[in-house]
């Protein structure tokens, strides 16, 4: 089973560098100064059908450890439990009969 992380790097890999980027070269300030970055994330990911069904599936595990992040600003590394529960819940999604077959790639 592909996880959610593989998909969103498999078909959106310039958005999740840029955003990554962003976040390591602002430490402190990464959710103002990154905002639209990881919103072009989001509406890249979003299309693909494996991540929604994770996102639905998994959405209490994802709400809080985006609780996590806005909490932490200064220190997101303070939420990789709330990461690590997310994944673990991603990779126990029921995939069959979800398409995984390649969307483009935005631009």
């Amino acid at each position: 089973m592909q996880s959610a992380m593989e998909i969103s790097a498999r078909y959106c890999q310039k958005e999740l560098e840029s955003y990554g980027s962003c976040v390591s070269s602002n430490p402190s300030t990464w959710q103002q100064k990154c905002h639209d970055l990881k919103m072009k994330v989001s509406q890249c990911t979003s299309s693909h059908p494996v991540i929604q069904k994770i996102r639905q599936d998994c959405s209490k595990e994802f709400v809080k450890f985006e609780q996590c992040l806005r909490e932490n600003q200064e220190s997101p590394t303070s939420c990789t439990a709330h990461v690590a529960h997310f994944l673990s819940c991603a990779e126990t999604v029921n995939l069959s009969g979800v398409t995984t077959d390649k969307l483009p790639q935005s631009s």
